[in-house]
């Protein structure tokens, strides 16, 4: 049965609780951001025919968006990132506090209850007077003493009746979405690094094995220089420079073991382990990466966690500006107290009952202009926060141009430098034969050798950026990251069941 001072309590709050609908401020609606109806470098996929999209499928894994590169030792090391990197710890650690942040906030819509349990000992005395008053003071001294108990109860509700702390609710669970989205990114930004350093590990490893192979070719033009020079037909000077080739060459294999570690020890960082602890095997880089679609412009705001973030933020500053208006109205407080005074433990035997209800109203007269800087304030926030958003998608856009620009441009590139790689090897055994039969000197041979190496090696470097456009192009496209992800903060059950007047308002 509900007690008297909270059934007057609730008789009293019925008229604030019907004005408690009103929330000041304004409601939020999405900014609006620049946003073109196609990429402009859209179209060299429909004409990427010396591409092969990776099978089953040529988009971005939801998720695991590095699966479409079909390399078991990435698919091992890539997950670790959500797990073990630190800095991503650290975003995580931000948003769980934020969603700490939104749970205090919503404490305010509820009333404060507390209850206390004071016990006093109090007592008098009488002493028998008379001569033999001292000699009997031990025996006719009489104490009374009585014990009391107060077991009391109080309640105290500040009345959101303006909207002032539903707004603060609705600003918290924004900035806590904005946050699991700024971790989103984070996660997406040390994965997309980690990929980046595997694929250059692997064109180191393609570089080593390009230059050992080649040390191997001239060590044989070497022993057909030697024989020449063993049976008077060329100089010793010839002998000397085709040595000085193959240790020239030996020393750039031997030098690829700096980068090549280098990005062994990133990629045991990024995964949350120390350098010591992680070794790759070698292996080469693969011939081409897969084409990864942009689909259509619109789709980043959907896709991209940091155009995420920073339109929640904007949701954020929008409803404190809502906070700042509420200040400028009363704030109300109902307060209630009930108890019981008694010489009993238990209060249902109590001699007496006592109870307390009251109500407070305040507001400031003059605050020399403080709220009104205030409301300032948060208003040039929102104009700064969306003003942000529209940067961040303008960049966007910028970044998925710059990649696909990228993609096409090294793809034409690539086609050209395989033709002259497979020229200068054509020249470089015309050169050696003609070289056996005595037509040619040998420094045309090793200038068409030095010729053919640089050529294979611009290959490889250029299939190297390949990748890296590809690996930029899906972190500008946002990985596998889905917006929709983020908005699942919300009031607990029991605050939106008492609280029914302050609903959260659902992500747009």
């Amino acid at each position: 049965m509900t007690s008297l001072p909270t059934r007057n309590l609730l008789i009293a709050a019925g008229p604030a609780l019907f004005l408690a609908s009103c929330t000041v401020g304004p409601d939020y609606t999405p900014p609006t951001a620049p946003t073109p109806a196609a990429f402009k470098e859209a179209s060299a996929f429909k004409e990427a025919k010396e591409w092969r999209p990776a099978r089953p499928r040529d988009d971005i894994d939801r998720g695991a968006w590095w699966s479409i590169y079909r390399d078991a030792e990435l698919n091992r090391l890539l997950p670790l990132v959500a797990i073990d990197n630190q800095n991503v710890a650290s975003y995580l650690a931000a948003y769980e506090q934020a969603r700490a942040i939104v749970r205090e906030t919503q404490s305010s819509l509820l009333p404060g209850v507390s209850a206390a349990y004071p016990v006093t000992r109090s007592g008098e005395g009488a002493q028998a007077g008379g001569a033999s008053g001292a000699a009997l003071s031990s025996t006719t001294n009489r104490t009374f003493a009585k014990t009391l108990f107060y077991p009391q109860g109080t309640v105290s509700w500040t009345l959101d009746i303006w909207g002032k702390v539903r707004r603060q609710v609705e600003s918290n669970v924004a900035g806590a979405q904005a946050d699991a989205a700024t971790l989103a990114n984070a996660t997406l930004s040390a994965q997309a690094q980690l990929a980046t350093a595997y694929f250059n590990l692997r064109y180191e490893d393609s570089l080593k094995e390009l230059l050992d192979r080649t040390v191997k070719i001239y060590q044989e033009t070497e022993t057909i220089t030697r024989n020449q020079y063993n049976s008077g037909t060329v100089s010793k000077a010839d002998l000397i420079t085709a040595q000085t080739q193959v240790l020239n060459t030996q020393a750039q294999s031997i030098a690829t073991q700096v980068p090549r570690q280098q990005y062994e020890h990133a990629i045991a960082v990024l995964t949350g382990r120390p350098p010591s602890d992680l070794s790759i095997k070698r292996g080469v880089l693969p011939q081409s990466p897969p084409v990864v679609p942009p689909g259509l412009p619109s789709g980043l705001l959907e896709r991209r966690p940091d155009i995420a973030a920073a339109e929640r933020i904007v949701a954020e500053q929008n409803a404190l500006i809502g906070v700042a208006v509420a200040a400028y109205y009363p704030t109300i407080t109902l307060s209630a107290a009930g108890g019981f005074e008694g010489p009993n433990a238990f209060p249902f035997l109590a001699a007496y009952q006592i109870w307390s209800l009251g109500a407070q109203a305040a507001d400031p007269l003059f605050d020399g202009g403080l709220r009104a800087a205030q409301l300032d304030a948060t208003k040039a926030a929102w104009r700064q926060a969306t003003a942000n958003y529209r940067q961040t998608v303008l960049t966007a856009f910028q970044q998925v141009e710059d990649q696909l620009v990228a993609l096409r441009v090294y793809a034409k590139q690539l086609k050209v430098q395989e033709k002259a790689r497979d020229e200068a090897a054509e020249a470089v055994k015309v050169y050696l034969n003609q070289y056996r039969a005595g037509t040619v000197a040998f420094t045309t041979v090793v200038v068409a050798e030095a010729t053919l190496l640089a050529d294979e090696e611009a290959v490889l470097a250029t299939r190297q950026a390949l990748f890296a456009a590809s690996i930029a192009l899906i972190e500008a496209l946002g990985g596998g990251f889905d917006a929709e992800s983020i908005a699942g903060e919300k009031a607990p059950p029991l605050i939106e069941a008492i609280a029914r007047s302050a609903p959260i308002p659902p992500t747009p």
